[in-house]
């Protein structure tokens, strides 16, 4: 595939996310901007990242630190996520990189990324709290009755900023099975912004993938994560 091709095949499946994205906010009076799409790129070639910054998509998601770190060495002026599991080991390397982490999923994890970029005399790391709302053994995170105890704790941290909360729904060909996942996601962060107080800016609902970025949208997402319907069928590493 030439790049014009590709181009082109990019061009018109960001036209279609696009269209339901904008379609999605509609349906529940929200403004498009009110929601940052996060490229989710995994496997795909340096080739078609390069073409997707080159068309002004700016900000991209990795789920392995290691594959993030590589691809942060080729391609420049771009948002990095990460959104899947940070081994303390791998922060050092990793923290400086991130535009936003979506993927807290331990009190250990907060307060090793606190004490490195105390150590290091960065800014605060921006961080989104995971919760595993479908209390699934493979996923990460915290269950929903862990998070009210960690305001206290996560007040005392000054090297983490708290942006927000992220989950991912059971996989399913109905997108709206999702829905439920979601509207707890959302009660939850209302909750905490309330027993919480002012300590954090709680702005931020990742949540909603390829199959079901549409729902999370009317149910409140401000980051949606989609891969499979921007790269499927591309070339890859």
């Amino acid at each position: 595939m030439t790049d014009q091709e590709l181009r082109s095949t990019l061009i018109s499946r960001i036209d279609h996310l696009e269209t339901t994205l904008q379609a999605a906010c509609a349906r529940v009076g929200r403004t498009r901007a009110e929601v940052q799409l996060v490229a989710v790129s995994k496997t795909v070639s340096a080739r078609v990242r390069r073409i997707m910054r080159e068309m002004g998509i700016t900000d991209f998601g990795e789920s392995r630190p290691q594959v993030l770190w590589s691809k942060a060495e080729e391609i420049a002026d771009v948002n990095w996520h990460l959104i899947g599991h940070l081994q303390r080991n791998k922060i050092e390397r990793t923290a400086p990189l991130l535009h936003l982490m979506h993927t807290l999923d331990s009190t250990r994890l907060a307060t090793s990324l606190n004490e490195e970029q105390l150590r290091k005399s960065r800014p605060p790391l921006s961080v989104i709290i995971e919760v595993n709302l479908t209390r699934e053994s493979n996923k990460g995170g915290f269950s929903p009755e862990e998070v009210p105890p960690l305001g206290e704790f996560l007040a005392s941290l000054p090297g983490i900023r708290i942006a927000g909360f992220m989950t991912m729904a059971a996989y399913s060909d109905n997108p709206e099975s999702s829905r439920s996942t979601f509207a707890e996601l959302r009660q939850l962060r209302d909750a905490m912004q309330q027993s919480w107080g002012n300590r954090f800016d709680l702005s931020q609902l990742s949540m909603g993938m390829s199959n079901d970025y549409a729902v999370a949208v009317e149910e409140g997402a401000t980051l949606i994560r989609p891969g499979t319907t921007l790269f499927n069928g591309l070339e890859s590493e």
